[in-house]
Formats: structure tokens, sequence, C-alpha cells
């Protein structure tokens, strides 16, 4: 299973539009553990990204919410979580 590494700037997204709301932060918890476990289970809706984000992907963890990321070798790096508004 490969490790996930969190850009400063996710953090900092995360804190700001995750964090303080405890339903999302439960959603993101058990979405994550789903992407841990199989990244490209049909729940998140996995996909890759064009244009300027070309090369990375995104998930779902709710109806508007997305994770950005990219994958190496041995981590999956996230980048940016947010409505599809905020990260694209």
């Amino acid at each position: 299973m490969k490790k996930i590494k969190f850009t400063k700037h996710f953090e900092k997204s995360f804190k700001k539009r995750i964090a303080p709301h405890s339903n999302l932060s439960r959603k993101f918890a058990s979405r994550l553990k789903i992407f841990q476990e199989n990244p490209h289970h049909s729940m998140l809706r996995n996909h890759a990204l064009i244009g300027a984000k070309v090369g990375k992907k995104a998930f779902s963890i709710g109806e508007d919410l997305r994770i950005v990321y990219s994958e190496d070798e041995d981590f999956f790096i996230f980048y940016d979580v947010g409505s599809h508004n905020q990260v694209y």
C-alpha cells in the first residue's frame, strides 16, 4: 500500500474547507480509507485531469468535494481539496 504525502497547500485547504465541519471530516476519513484500499473504487469516481492539471488525478469525497493528487512509485501526493470550482 502506497503512503500519502500532503502538500502544504493541501493542508491549508483541508484546515479551511474540511476540518471545521465534522460531517465533512468523517466523510473525508471514510473515503480516504477506501482510496487507500482501492484507489479505483467506483464510489470515488477517480479520473485523470486535463488542461492545466494534466498529469494529476482527482477523486470525489462528496457530491461536490474533490481531492486532486498525483502518484509516483512510492507515494500518492495530495495537492488540493475542495469544491469543483475551488480545485479546478
